[in-house]
């Protein structure tokens, strides 16, 4: 018995015995295949899957192991606008019965291969993903067992038959210039994210523009690739301030590197905003705290999650969605900005 189904149930126009006879293995490995078992040869399990998924596998009953739960993945809790999001998916999930199951796993770009075993044996609703993309392994894993997933973009680069909720990167990084150069600033750096991340990307390229619209020179000493923590913003807006001709406004990627260029520029004598204007990105809660409280881009974050957890209750009831949302940004503008200082 295979979660509670007969082995002559249909999968589509398939049962697990065709399928077995198809790729010719017995019932019980393609049982370990749909539980993510890994003592199956990995040629063998690509085939399995692919028969699966080319037949459009469907449980028609939930299986008695299957928990009212939604899994949400990161590679790090660390950072404070995982908060944001894991509150977006239980504002949804709450609102459906269903319990939420935080995991961390992997690197910014995909969950690592032992997630996968663990969580089949959970069993969740769906999957939201913080990632910038899945491998195609993994997507043909979880469509093979027909679990929906959901990734929340922070990298603005998803694939197209990936279902994703994400932001207005550009023009978020395009109004935050904006603002920095109507106050009257020229020399403007940038701290931006790391830079294989196309957000990171995006985000110079709007500040970028909106340089090159003002007609202004763009220093690439000025241009810097962070990490989006404190550490890294501190350490990038040290090396920027330690110039001769160092900037009157710096643009952060992040409002934990933004605390990091205010720590900074504490520690070089200046005054913010009086000597050096400082901007963030994400708005999450402790801008509005900061000192003194930041100008930063608003990144809808609980919303991007409620909305990624709502297309995945769509995907799951088989409804037709979107892949791809993308949610506007907004400037917020506090204490952290003010003309530059006389020449």
């Amino acid at each position: 018995m295979l979660l509670g189904m007969r082995d002559d149930e249909e999968m589509g126009r398939i049962t697990l015995a065709q399928v077995a006879e198809r790729a010719g293995v017995s019932i019980s490995t393609v049982s370990k295949v749909l539980n993510g078992r890994q003592d199956v040869a990995a040629p063998t399990r690509v085939k399995v899957e692919r028969l699966l998924e080319a037949h459009a596998y469907r449980r028609t009953t939930r299986s008695a192991r299957e928990a009212p739960l939604i899994e949400i993945v990161f590679h790090e809790l660390e950072s404070i606008w995982a908060m944001e999001l894991i509150r977006g998916v239980e504002n949804v999930a709450k609102a459906h019965n269903a319990g939420v199951v935080l995991t961390e796993s992997g690197t910014r770009h995909a969950p690592g291969p032992e997630w996968m075993e663990a969580m089949l044996q959970r069993r969740p609703l769906g999957v939201v993903l913080v990632f910038s993309t899945l491998p195609g392994a993994v997507k043909q894993q979880l469509r093979a067992r027909s679990i929906p997933f959901v990734i929340i973009d922070p990298a603005g680069d998803p694939d197209p038959d990936v279902p994703s909720v994400g932001s207005a990167n550009w023009n978020g990084g395009l109004a935050a210039t904006r603002h920095l150069i109507e106050r009257g600033h020229r020399r403007i750096g940038i701290v931006t994210g790391p830079e294989d991340m196309l957000c990171s990307r995006a985000r110079l390229d709007g500040y970028r523009s909106a340089m090159t619209m003002a007609g202004l020179e763009v220093d690439p000493g000025l241009i810097l690739f962070g990490d989006f923590h404190v550490e890294g913003g501190y350490d990038r807006a040290t090396e920027m301030l330690s110039r001769p001709q160092r900037p009157t406004a710096i643009f952060a990627g992040s409002d934990l590197q933004a605390l990091g260029v205010l720590e900074a520029a504490r520690v070089h004598g200046l005054r913010v905003p009086d000597d050096l204007s400082v901007v963030g990105y994400d708005d999450v809660s402790i801008a509005r705290w900061a000192s003194p409280a930041l100008t930063t881009v608003h990144q809808p974050l609980r919303q991007m999650a409620e909305e990624a957890t709502q297309m995945l209750m769509r995907l799951r009831a088989e409804e037709p969605v979107s892949t791809r949302l993308e949610l506007a940004t907004s400037l917020v503008v506090r204490k952290s900005t003010a003309p530059p200082p006389e020449s």
